[in-house]
Formats: structure tokens, C-alpha cells, sequence
């Protein structure tokens, strides 16, 4: 059973003690806010303006995100394909093969 059961290291997560998302996302909505109506300059190009922007563009990745669903592991996949395999062969020859 090795084979289906891959065991994986367990995740390191660390939680921030001064770190609030919240404050920083209305930061970030009042410095355009800011921007839009000429109280401060123009701001420069940076890669993490645009990180996320194609997941959000679709709504079917959008949609995945969200749920959290995970895809099917190749271990139930390959059971699943087992268990069609003996009935397809119980059906066309009427014995089971064990």
C-alpha cells in the first residue's frame, strides 16, 4: 500500500503576532483612493501589482480558489479505474477473476 499513501512532510506555518491583513488591504484601497484624485504622484511599475490577476480574471479559477477543493489523488484515481476494470469483466465474461 506504499504506493498510494505518499506521505508528506508536514507544513511550517507562522502566524504574524503585528501583522494585520485588514489594515493593509485599507491601506492600500486609501493610497489609491489618494492617487486617483492627484494628492500623490504616479505610482511605479512593480511584478506584485499584477500577482493573482489571472486567477481573478476567470471566473471558473476564481471559483476553484474559493472552494478549496483539491484534485483527486492518482492513488483513488487508479482504484477507481481497478474496481470499473473487474466489473466491465464480471459483465462481459459473468465470473469474478479472484
Amino acid at each position: 500500500m506504499g504506493m498510494f499513501s505518499v506521505r508528506k512532510p508536514r507544513g511550517f506555518h507562522h502566524n504574524y503576532i503585528y501583522y494585520d491583513p485588514r489594515k493593509e488591504k485599507l491601506d492600500k484601497i486609501e493610497e489609491n483612493a489618494k492617487r486617483e484624485l492627484g494628492l500623490l504622484p504616479p505610482k511605479e511599475f512593480s511584478p506584485e501589482d499584477i500577482r493573482g490577476k489571472f486567477v481573478e480574471a476567470t471566473t471558473h479559477l476564481k471559483r476553484r480558489k474559493q472552494s478549496g477543493r483539491k484534485p483527486l489523488s492518482y492513488g483513488v484515481l487508479i482504484g477507481a479505474i481497478i474496481v470499473l476494470l473487474v466489473i466491465a469483466n464480471y459483465i462481459i465474461t459473468g465470473e469474478l477473476p479472484f
